[in-house]
């Protein structure tokens, strides 16, 4: 069921310096193809000792072990194509599997990335859950969703109408959480842990909602889609054509255009697309300030890979003005939700550093915590990294790591 993704040289040349000028920016795009797409994806991996290139495709032998060699580190990293059902379904998966089997091992853990991201971005953790694997016998996939990463750019259809909240946000999640149980189920796991990011943190606890019988463990990494819209109108407010109409006014004409082309379900990514060959000067100028912190190396390998993802054809991207409103708040917050699951939640949310924006509210998370506990799960807790932004993982890898390894060692109750 899983296949060799696309072929990688042994020999990876260094990524090209993140686009300054639109010179550069026209000799990044014109460089940019499947290939160097699965190079940039590769190109992350190959820092782990314990990644192994495909067999068609035999490793740098100084920066990874070979198929045929032994792995001392315990476990083995690849990457694949899990085959879906119907014609050019797959989901592009990196696996972390022990060498030798451990007694009484976990259930698999599932790292599942967020909006119009990839499984690369989580380069910074895979050596600690490798070591975790290694430790406790438990494998771990890391997958792209289906239609983003590097997974199949099938279409997204959305067939309910705009005003069917309920219909219209089911079926945006059915693309994702039915690929996800077809890969479990097809992998024979009765079980799974899910480690989830920002949408994928939302789609995460959408799939236990869903499956709870199939979570054994929800970790949810500044998830999205939690905290009810503090700014919208109440039931009884909304009945009044006063608030409504005073709504509007408050909105500004930009807003109301961004409100518009939300509604209307454009992506941001497609706004990179269709700058073509100024597109990876736009990615440049976000690479440069959000990864500041990074080494040169880092920086550039990170710029290259969101290039790559961000140019594919356009699929799961537009699930966003369905599940979630203008604003990024979600049209059925997840703390409305949740308190039906009864398995350990953690919510890992971050304190704002050096002006960078988060999705999540810290306060929904608690607010989340506090439902789950009335409702009588006593395994419910929320977390704060300090030092760290929305993707608080790359921010500040080793907190995250340190707590993401402390929740995975812990003893699933029996429930």
């Amino acid at each position: 069921m899983a296949s060799a993704p696309e072929v990688v040289a042994s020999v990876i040349n260094p990524a090209r310096a993140i686009p300054q000028t639109w010179r550069e920016s026209i000799s990044y795009w014109w460089n940019s193809d499947d290939k160097e797409t699965a190079a940039a994806q590769e190109r992350l991996l190959r820092r782990l000792p314990f990644f192994s290139s495909s067999p068609t495709a035999p490793a740098d032998p100084t920066t990874a072990a070979s198929p045929a060699e032994p792995i001392s580190s315990g476990v083995v990293g690849r990457l694949s194509h899990f085959e879906l059902s119907g014609p050019k379904r797959y989901l592009n998966q990196f696996s972390i599997t022990p060498t030798k089997p451990v007694a009484n091992a976990p259930p698999p853990t599932v790292v599942l990335h967020g909006y119009g991201a990839g499984l690369g971005f989580f380069f910074m953790n895979y050596a600690a859950l490798g070591d975790w694997a290694a430790r406790r016998g438990g494998s771990v996939y890391a997958l792209d969703w289906l239609g983003m990463g590097l997974s199949a750019r099938v279409p997204f259809k959305v067939r309910a109408k705009r005003e069917d909240t309920e219909k219209r946000v089911s079926q945006a999640e059915d693309f994702f959480l039915d690929a996800l149980e077809e890969w479990r189920e097809k992998n024979g796991f009765e079980k799974i842990t899910l480690v989830g990011h920002s949408l994928g943190g939302y789609l995460s606890a959408a799939y236990a909602l869903r499956h709870p019988d199939r979570v054994s463990r929800l970790i949810l990494l500044s998830p999205a889609g939690i905290p009810r819209n503090p700014n919208k109108p109440s039931a009884a407010e909304e009945a009044t054509l006063e608030a409504v109409a005073e709504a509007e006014q408050k909105q500004s004409l930009l807003r109301k255009l961004g409100t518009h082309a939300w509604e209307a379900g454009w992506s941001p990514f497609q706004v990179v697309r269709s700058a073509t060959f100024f597109g990876p000067l736009l990615v440049g100028r976000y690479s440069t300030w959000r990864f500041r912190h990074f080494t040169d190396e880092d920086a550039r390998d990170m710029n290259n890979y969101i290039w790559h993802i961000t140019r594919a054809k356009g699929s799961g991207e537009y699930c966003i003005s369905h599940i979630l409103e203008p604003g990024a708040h979600a049209r059925l917050p997840m703390v409305e939700r949740m308190d039906k699951l009864k398995m350990p939640v953690t919510f890992l949310s971050c304190a704002i550093a050096d002006g960078d924006q988060d999705w999540m509210d810290e306060q929904g998370g608690k607010e989340t915590v506090r439902r789950l506990r009335q409702a009588g799960n006593s395994h419910a807790k929320s977390i704060l990294v300090q030092y760290a932004g929305h993707h608080l993982y790359l921010d500040n890898p080793d907190e995250t790591n340190k707590y993401l390894i402390r929740e995975l060692d812990k003893t699933v109750p029996s429930l």
